[in-house]
């Protein structure tokens, strides 16, 4: 069952509660260059993100948002370290959310500075704590870096700023061990309603980020917890956006867009069938359409398998089959099914 959490307003997209889960990325241009960080954020927009971030190391940077803002059509929210300036001037430009560390703002009268900006504008703050961040004396309370003292720093936060007056926040609580992403969540599940940004941070590159994230993230939301999330990953920030897809889609927690099965490939396969699935992988991204592909490689499992897909293709010798909904369209040679295949999701979306 899944947690109930408050609800949170980020600009048009409202998280906890019953709203979907909301896919985050980050862009890696430099802020301060309008052009190309709204380009970026155009494109993760088009592969499905829903709340973008930008870091926000310099005033030139907080200032920039206001530009940014103009051009984009999803909520922006800036990432705050070590300025509290920068927090305040980031809101003043318009960031729909804010995310900070209040253990690297700096003392209390800087944190109620901030705080008190974001209960003017109704900005909601992110309060991130990364297994990497935590203070001297939670690591000498808990011998190191454990899920209980990565929750203890998370709830320490929240309360200062609750003590402000303000409980507009969303937690994230993060780490690079999978495992003890895991366990904190169920740590923290019984100790807070309010909504929670889901992630492994500093996973890794493409692939093994990509698996790692999938993993924790995964476990983390069958549980149900998790309101919005990132899959960090050293790479373009698009493919981000696409495995945080593929993760939800896959916990049915989300549908729409094409779903692309192909089989593992073995002894038997005598079509190009890497390269066949590859291409047919890039080419659905272009269709909104959901519904489910097969790119099958041989005469055991292919045709069934591609018969219970809305669409498919078998494999043969060097020949292929293309199937819709159970039925046999025609038989073509190799080179002529990623063709047949589009044509045939192009007619299908003019439907």
């Amino acid at each position: 069952m899944r947690m109930k959490t408050r609800e949170v307003k980020i600009g048009s997209v409202t998280i906890g509660g019953n709203h979907p889960i909301a896919i985050q990325s980050m862009t890696n241009t430099k802020t301060e260059n309008v052009a190309e960080t709204v380009e970026q954020i155009r494109q993760l927009t088009v592969a499905g993100c829903d709340i973008i971030r930008v870091a926000v190391p310099t005033m030139e940077a907080a200032k920039a948002i206001a530009e940014i803002k103009k051009q984009i059509s999803i909520p922006l929210v800036a990432d705050i370290h070590f300025d509290y300036r920068l927090a305040i001037e980031a809101v003043k430009n318009g960031a729909d959310k804010i995310r900070i560390n209040p253990g690297n703002i700096g003392d209390l009268s800087r944190i109620k500075a901030v705080v008190d900006v974001c209960k003017e504008h109704q900005v909601p703050i992110r309060v991130g704590v990364n297994s990497g961040s935590l203070e001297k004396h939670l690591l000498e309370k808990y011998g190191g870096v454990t899920p209980e003292a990565l929750v203890e720093s998370a709830l320490d936060k929240v309360h200062i700023i609750e003590e402000l007056g303000y409980e507009n926040l969303v937690i994230s609580i993060k780490s690079s061990d999978v495992l003890m992403g895991i366990q904190a969540h169920e740590c923290i599940r019984e100790k807070t309603d309010y909504p929670l940004h889901v992630g492994i941070t500093e996973s890794g590159t493409v692939f093994t980020g990509g698996l790692k994230s999938a993993v924790g993230i995964g476990n983390i939301l069958y549980q149900g917890m998790g309101d919005t999330i990132r899959v960090s990953l050293t790479g373009n920030p698009v493919e981000e956006v696409r495995a945080a897809q593929v993760i939800l889609k896959s916990l049915g927690l989300r549908k729409g867009g094409i779903s692309v099965v192909s089989c593992p490939t073995c002894g038997r396969t005598q079509i190009d069938l890497i390269g066949l699935a590859t291409k047919v992988e890039e080419m659905v991204a272009d269709f909104d359409l959901d519904i489910k592909v097969a790119v099958m490689g041989c005469v055991v499992n292919g045709p069934g398998e591609a018969r219970e897909a809305d669409i498919g293709i078998a494999g043969g010798k060097g020949e292929g089959l293309l199937i819709k909904k159970g039925e046999i369209l025609r038989k073509m040679p190799e080179n002529e099914l990623l063709d047949a295949l589009r044509q045939e999701l192009e007619n299908w979306e003019k439907e």
